[in-house]
């Protein structure tokens, strides 16, 4: 599975998940709701090991920056605040970090 399919759906995964128990905790919300948000974790999990690297590592600091963007699109989706100059900043920082992980040259 390409990585531009993989990162998008290890955020929606993992932010879902959370939410999950982010809405459980914070909002009042039925712990039924914890049985999807701990199966949208284990996804998120699995979808991490089918990034194409020898390190785990590396998979997840690269996966970093495409977090930050996709938490970025739950707020003004999901929770209705849109996001600010300053967040749109620090995200294009990020995106900027983890394509120099991804498309580095290494040497082996």
């Amino acid at each position: 599975m390409p990585l531009y399919v993989v990162y998008p759906l290890a955020a929606l995964g993992e932010i879902g998940g959370c939410f999950v128990f982010w809405a459980w905790l914070r909002l009042g919300r039925s712990p039924l709701w914890l049985a999807p948000g701990v199966a949208a974790l284990v996804i998120f999990a699995w979808l991490l090991t089918l990034v194409p690297t020898d390190t785990a590592a590396r998979a997840y600091a690269a996966y970093g920056g495409g977090y930050i963007a996709a938490s970025l699109l739950w707020l003004w989706v999901v929770e209705g605040a849109r996001p600010d100059r300053w967040d749109l900043a620090g995200v294009a920082l990020c995106m900027a970090g983890t394509l120099v992980i991804l498309l580095a040259p290494r040497t082996a």
